[in-house]
């Protein structure tokens, strides 16, 4: 079962994790380096016994640091999102504005991390002068007694990671990052995906695939990049010029934005490598693939059983079926 980070945010890995993990497994490496933590989901499920984790939101890095630090304990944060909940269920949801303003002023990590649990969507958007702009969920209610014992929980699975471990978190750019990586690493990027709608604290542009590309590859590193191939609107042809000479492994995810039918969103998604990973084939013959209509997927779709109940259902409902008259 995976291990679900205390932040949320829109792009999370939590269902790709495993994939990742079975994709690297068979990599030797001294130490794990992300540019890109984010919400570090990839990093605390591979559990390298060595980490150097980046990202250029500061509030990320400062709330990890706080765990690392015991500064944060699950303790605290049962405590404060239990009495910060109870304020927001009385104000039906207005002291979520009162929060975020002080957030914006004060930039504590506790109210980073309720503002990540009660946004709109899980969305984690800033303005240009860095302010936390996502509007409220619309759920006075959010911190009941069950949602705070599963973030609770998750502050304390991460905190047990960390302390095990030797990591390091570091507020920085990629290209700060990337002039740290020794040859012995493995390099894992999870940039905002280029040619694709982002919500991160930074945007991302064709420069900066290119800046990381030649990052990547002058470190001389092992790295695995995670992109999207298609979906269907259109092909990433990003993949075939700028990360044209490498390895690459895909599956298919869904994206669900909203509870309707129609909103759930298929994607191909990808890992880049300059090694051979589980499943992966030249970026060339993924192309060639694409050319000739062949299917894009280098990894098995997953087959789900029918439970035995369900079954036990369908039958009774075509036995009932043979006795009614046309």
């Amino acid at each position: 079962m995976a291990i679900v980070p205390p932040v949320k945010s829109q792009g999370i890995k939590t269902k790709l994790v495993d994939w990742i993990k079975s994709s690297t497994e068979d990599q030797k490496y001294e130490r794990w380096v992300e540019p890109f933590m984010g919400t570090g989901v990839v990093g605390f499920n591979i559990r390298p016994k060595k980490a150097l984790m980046c990202d250029s939101n500061p509030h990320l890095i400062k709330f990890y640091n706080g765990i690392k630090e015991g500064e944060i304990t699950s303790k605290q944060v049962k405590k404060f999102l239990t009495e910060e909940g109870q304020k927001l269920l009385k104000s039906n949801g207005e002291y979520y504005y009162e929060l975020r303003n002080r957030f914006n002023e004060q930039g504590e990590s506790l109210d980073f991390l309720f503002l990540s649990r009660s946004c709109f969507n899980g969305m984690m958007r800033f303005n240009r002068k860095g302010g936390f702009n996502v509007p409220f969920c619309k759920k006075p209610n959010r911190f009941a007694q069950a949602l705070v014992t599963k973030i609770t929980n998750q502050v304390k699975n991460v905190s047990k990671i960390i302390e095990l471990g030797d990591y390091t978190f570091k507020h920085q750019d990629f290209k700060e990052t990337l002039t740290e990586v020794r040859e012995s690493d493995l390099v894992y990027s999870d940039p905002p995906y280029i040619g694709r709608h982002v919500d991160y604290f930074d945007s991302w542009s064709e420069e900066e695939e290119l800046m990381l590309n030649k990052g990547l590859i002058d470190s001389k590193a092992k790295y695995v990049l995670s992109t999207w191939l298609s979906n269907k609107y259109r092909i990433n042809d990003y993949i075939f010029s700028i990360w044209n000479d490498s390895y690459i492994s895909t599956k298919e995810h869904f994206y669900h934005v909203g509870g309707k039918e129609a909103n759930r969103n298929s994607v191909n998604e990808a890992l880049i490598s300059n090694v051979e990973l589980k499943n992966s084939i030249p970026t060339e013959s993924m192309k060639s693939k694409i050319e000739n209509g062949e299917s894009q997927l280098t990894s098995e779709e997953k087959e789900y059983q029918i439970p035995v109940q369900l079954t036990i259902k369908l039958k009774e409902e075509l036995d009932r079926t043979k006795y009614i008259r046309p």
